[in-house]
């Protein structure tokens, strides 16, 4: 039998697809073993070349030989344990997208050439460029949530008034109603421009804080009483305490100033002249005018005013308050006149803001004030007769004054119906005072002829501001059914027009003042002491 080795079909070939380099390596060693004078290297000296060593690539076509030796080159830096894997193709860098283009270009995901203002690419595709995002600064998740916070407050600057006081819009509103509403009920001008609270007062109280807090706390009170809101009472409670406040400062001031002489400004005036007015309006009945009332009187006593407009409008409007408060109040101060009933000034009749006073009316009605404190002083006392010789010299005097009286106003006007009220109720409050408190004919004829003239008057606040001083008194002489309701029709008419607080405290007086008529009480004719003894002191004005 012949060796392995001589036959060509035991003869070993080797394909480099088929094995590895170990196994040609173990192939040749055997061969070596059959009589091959080729040296062949070690098969751990190979194996430890390939582990330092990288191979160097060869052709896929290329057969190795099992002899012939493996040329590695060897790498550098410290051997790896296994070899790194190489990619097999090259792969391309992605670009990142640009976040800097315009507004424009990137809705469109159109490359944008990014110059400032508009891009060049909106401009050339005739497309309006939208521009730019602003930059954003990056910051922290604190900064962020902080800055979330403020702006979750909202910012709003109000700006400064405009006018001293008016300071708020329900103090616009106020300022509103005072010059188209308050004002009109508070004198027989309907019209604003010749209005006196609105053509004097309200001038002056643009340059003066306190004046102002003084009308919007008017105003606020009188819209109080014709729609109640705690906005508005709130309102009247800040400028009342405000006009007060700065009303003591200036008068500190002033009499600082002068060594301890006091001169009081213009300004200063109005604000007692609206505080005593304010009193009307609210409705107070614990007397808070008075001391406003007090303050004026010395003002008109002893000091001229500045203006001289200004002048006639506070002596008409102090001296009407000052005599209507002797009918409805136990003090005992006389009012200052001439012999002839008449006040010691002259008021203009087409500037007149009040009827009574520049009528010479409220000349009569100061002297049976008078009179009325002489026949009670005389009835508390229980001196007799009541009435003495010198009580009926002052009662026939002031009864032949007022049927002497001749009226100024303009026949057929209702200044004219209204002046002529006045007078009817002058002569029913001489009846009361003089007369025994029972029903009689000719008391019942003046009150018929009074309520006529209220019937005749229109339903207007600058008209209607007037009626409730001879409303009252014409009430507290109606003993008659009729008369009453005629009576009690016109005081929920005034009130409906002018809203004026005092309206139902004088109307729960003369409620009181019939409850006593039914009951024959002859102290029915005495409603100052009735509404002492309620502890009441207000103004049927």
């Amino acid at each position: 039998m012949s060796s392995s080795s001589d036959s060509p079909a035991n003869t070993p070939t080797f394909d480099s697809n088929a094995v590895s380099t170990t196994d040609s390596l173990s192939e040749g060693r055997l061969d070596s073993r059959d009589g091959s004078d080729e040296i062949v290297p070690k098969i751990e000296e190979i194996e430890l070349q390939l582990l330092d060593v990288k191979p160097e690539p060869v052709a896929d076509d290329t057969p190795i030989s099992p002899t012939e030796p493996v040329r590695l080159r060897r790498a550098r830096g410290r051997p790896r344990i296994h070899p790194p894997r190489f990619p097999t193709a090259a792969s391309k860098a992605a670009k990142a997208r640009s976040k800097t283009g315009c507004t424009t270009c990137r809705k469109r995901k159109k490359k944008c050439d990014e110059t400032k203002p508009f891009c060049l690419s909106c401009q050339k595709n005739n497309i309006h460029c939208e521009g730019y995002k602003p930059v954003e600064i990056w910051r922290s998740g604190k900064e962020r949530a902080a800055e979330a916070r403020r702006m979750s407050v909202e910012v709003k600057f109000e700006l400064p008034p405009l006018m001293g006081g008016v300071e708020t819009d329900i103090d616009r509103t106020l300022l509103q109603h005072f010059v188209s509403r308050a004002s009109a009920v508070l004198s027989l001008h309907n019209d604003q421009n010749t209005n006196p609270f609105t053509k004097i007062l309200l001038p002056m109280a643009l340059q003066h804080e306190g004046l102002m807090h003084s009308v919007l706390c008017l105003s606020a009170s009188h819209l109080c009483s014709q729609a109640p809101s705690q906005e508005y009472e709130d309102r009247q409670v800040f400028h009342r305490g405000k006009a007060l406040h700065l009303l003591n400062q200036d008068l500190q001031r002033q009499k600082a100033g002068e060594g301890g002489t006091m001169r009081y400004e213009d300004s200063n005036v109005a604000q007692i002249l609206l505080h005593l007015l304010h009193a009307i309006c609210d409705g107070n009945t614990s007397g808070e005018y008075r001391m406003h009332m007090i303050a004026a009187r010395q003002i008109a006593l002893n000091q001229k005013l500045q203006n001289p407009e200004f002048q006639n409008l506070f002596d008409e409007f102090f001296y009407y308050h000052w005599i209507a408060s002797e009918i409805t109040s136990l003090d005992g101060t006389e009012v200052p006149m001439m012999e002839n009933f008449s006040l010691p000034f002259q008021i203009n009749l087409e500037t007149a803001g009040l009827i009574g006073v520049s009528d010479g009316l409220f000349g009569f009605i100061s002297k049976i004030s008078n009179l009325r404190r002489k026949l009670r002083t005389r009835i508390d006392e229980k001196i007799e007769p009541v009435m003495d010789y010198e009580a009926l010299l002052t009662a026939h005097a002031i009864d032949t004054g007022l049927r002497n009286w001749v009226c100024p106003q303009t026949p057929n006007t209702p200044r004219y119906t209204l002046s002529m009220l006045y007078r009817q109720a002058t002569w029913v409050y001489l009846y009361r005072t003089t007369k025994k408190s029972k029903p009689d004919p000719y008391i019942r004829s003046a009150v018929d002829d009074g309520i006529k003239y209220i019937n005749e008057l229109p339903a207007e606040g600058w008209i209607q501001s007037n009626v409730l001083l001879p409303l009252f008194l014409m009430g507290c002489a109606a003993f008659e059914e009729d008369q009453r309701f005629e009576i009690n029709r016109a005081f929920s008419g005034l009130m409906a027009v002018t809203g004026l607080g005092n309206i139902n405290s004088a109307k729960e007086v003369v409620d009181q003042i019939w409850h006593l008529m039914d009951i024959d009480d002859p102290d029915s004719w005495d409603w100052e002491k009735i509404i002492h003894q309620k502890g009441w002191d207000f103004l049927a004005t």
